[in-house]
This record gives C-alpha cells, structure tokens and sequence, in this order.
C-alpha cells in the first residue's frame, strides 16, 4: 500500500489511482491542468476580445431569422447561470433550457426564475417522470457503480441536443471553462457521459424501468450531431475574463442569487452523492479538483483549499443529516438499505454493456483518418 503524499502545488493527493509526482512534489494533473490553462491565461486582451467579438458574430449570423440563436443549458449553478447572463448581455438570443429529474432545491428553482424573469428570456424545462427516473437510480445503486450522475449528465446532453436540433440553433452555449474547471477528473471517478448503452444495460440487468421520458444520448448520435450536422457545444466562458468571485458578486446585486457551498450542490442528490455516498462508498471527494483548477489558476490560495479540504463537504452535520432524511424518503430506502449499498464492495461499469470502447476505438481511427486526409491535401 503506498504511503499517504498530496501536491506541493494544489491538493491533488494519493486518493487518486493513477497520481504521479515530479522531483519538485507537483503531481500529474495539475501539471497538465497548469500548462493548458497558461497558455488561455496568457492570451493578450486584443486577441480575447477580438475571438469573442469573432463568435457572437458568427452565433448572430447563424441565428438570423429564427426566434433564438442559441442554446444556454441551466441548472441554477453559478457558471450556467453567469453564462446566460453574458449571452444575453453580448446581445445574443438564448433560449434557457433546464432538465429536470426531481432533484432540483429550492434554491436552484429560485435562481433560475430569478434570472429569466430579470433577463426576459424563454425557458424550456424536460421533466423526467419521477418513478422512471428513481427507478434508474436504484439499479445503478444495486449495480454499486461509481457514476450515478452519469444519469443526469447523459439526459441534460440529450435534451440540450434535443432543443437544438428541433429549434435549427446551431450553437449550445455551456458554462464550462478551462480556468476554473479544465483539471482532468481521474478515469476511475467518473464514466463516459454518452454511454445510453450503459444506462440501458444496467436498467436491464436490475429490472429497472426502460427509457420513456428519459432523453438518452449515445455516442454516434453525439457525433453524428457534432460532425455531421455541425452543431456546436461551445464552453462559452473561455471567451471571457471569468472569475468566480466576481460573477458571484454580480448574480447576487443583480439577480438575487443566493449561492451554493460547493460546486454541483444546487441538485439535492448531487450534493448529497458527491458530499456523502462518493466519500464513504468510493473513497473520492471532487472537492479535490474543483479546489486544485481554483488554486492553480490563481482564484483561491492553496491554504484556503487546504482548510476547506479538512471541512466536511457540508456546510454543517445539520444539513447532512436532513439531506440524508430525504434522500431516504425520496428513494424509499431505510437507514438500513443505505447503510448496506455503503458496505458493499464497489463494481466498475465496465462489467454491462458499454460505448465507451467501441467510441475510443473509432475515434481513434477518426484522428488517424483525418490526419491522412490533411497530408493527401497537402501534397
């Protein structure tokens, strides 16, 4: 068993698998994570202006004629939320759209109302039937897999894809960032997030209810949108000066936005999933990189992130404990069921039916298939 070592730089540690240190003590991942970053942090202010003026042009050219020229995917989150207030500000045409699985806090609704009521835009929210989707929970639990949230993920891609393409809007503006979020989450955290076959197959394989009013996305019909038909999924905020800090500061005097303790708790069940079940099940906390592309991009100091580390992933045991009481009554689980899911030993997806091979296979094929088709034009 190897012994207990953290970064020098960022607060990476060995609860990862695959971490490696250099001479210095600076881990893998931050980095990788501080190379890419440097090179967007570094870009002259004309250039960034010049390729964000670059784009709205173009989402306005695209969009002409039609009611929206693009798409904003909310959640009720700081960065999706600051996202479609620059859209509409840069004097773009959003249209918010919102999936909902029956885990949304109070909260997170109040944020959003908040913000498309002062912004004057359109909402379109994807109600999951509850039942349908408990129903998915409860067999990824009994297939005691990592990635429950492969369930959400998967369906606000597809809807997300689903409005696009029904609407013609070219463009899906998400609130992503290589700044704050562009450190690479371990392999063995998370799973492929275009896999409906292993969504399907788990389902299957524990009784679980089929996909009816879950809008499942697979990995081709992913590529066939992103190659084919040219629709773009852009990580909007690479465009701007974004800092946590300050869109915060501005959501809440402009929006009345009332913000969150950690990254991702605006659902109810992704702050209990990643505050309790990832941390006593899986041994993970993902507070670990959201802290590390923090620190490392100059947004937090390394102590700060240490301190909070050393918190539990709650605001107090308080909230814990009442999250807990309605993850239970949500799902139908005693205190006893939950404590037998935490006992038992973990299982990889890799063991139902996947994409995820077949994708990396052909996507491999893909780069090299392209590259030859570079040198052919090329001469």
């Amino acid at each position: 068993m190897k012994s207990y070592r953290i970064c020098t730089r960022c607060v990476m540690d060995t609860s990862v698998s695959d971490i490696r240190f250099d001479s210095c003590g600076l881990c893998n991942y931050c980095t990788e994570f501080s190379l890419s970053v440097g090179k967007l942090l570094a870009r002259p202010p004309e250039a960034q202006q010049f390729a964000l003026d670059a784009f709205i042009a173009n989402v306005k050219s695209q969009g002409r004629g039609k009611p929206y020229d693009c798409i904003v995917g909310v959640s009720g989150g700081l960065d999706s939320s600051w996202t479609l207030v620059q859209a509409k500000r840069l004097g773009l045409r959003p249209l918010a759209v919102h999936m909902d699985n029956g885990w949304n806090s109070e909260l997170a609704q109040s944020n959003i109302e908040n913000l498309v009521k002062k912004l004057d835009v359109d909402l379109y929210t994807h109600v999951i039937d509850w039942s349908e989707y408990r129903g998915l929970m409860q067999t990824f639990f009994d297939a005691d897999v990592i990635d429950v949230e492969l369930l959400y993920d998967n369906a606000m891609l597809a809807v997300n894809y689903e409005q696009a393409v029904s609407r013609k809007v070219k463009y899906i503006l998400a609130g992503t960032n290589q700044a704050t979020e562009g450190l690479r989450i371990p392999s063995d955290w998370n799973w492929f997030k275009f896999d409906a076959r292993n969504i399907r197959g788990i389902s299957k394989r524990f009784d679980g209810p089929k996909l009816t009013t879950f809008p499942a996305i697979g990995a081709f019909r992913n590529f066939w949108y992103q190659t084919v038909q040219r629709y773009r999924w852009v990580s909007f905020l690479d465009y701007l000066d974004y800092t946590k800090a300050s869109a915060l500061v501005d959501l809440q005097l402009n929006f009345n936005y009332k913000p969150y303790p950690y990254k991702h708790y605006e659902s109810v069940f992704t702050r209990f999933y990643q505050g309790y079940i990832l941390p006593q099940k899986f041994g993970v906390d993902k507070r670990r990189v959201h802290l590390s592309a923090l620190v490392v991009s100059g947004q937090m100091g390394r102590n700060e992130a240490l301190a909070m580390i050393e918190q539990i992933p709650y605001p107090t045991l308080l909230e814990l404990e009442a999250d807990k009481a309605y993850f239970l009554k949500k799902m139908g689980w005693t205190s006893t069921n939950l404590q037998e899911y935490l006992a038992r030993p973990t299982q990889p997806h890799s063991l139902y039916p996947s994409e995820r091979e077949a994708w990396n296979r052909f996507m491999m094929f893909y780069g090299q298939f392209r590259r030859l088709a570079g040198l052919s034009v090329g001469g």
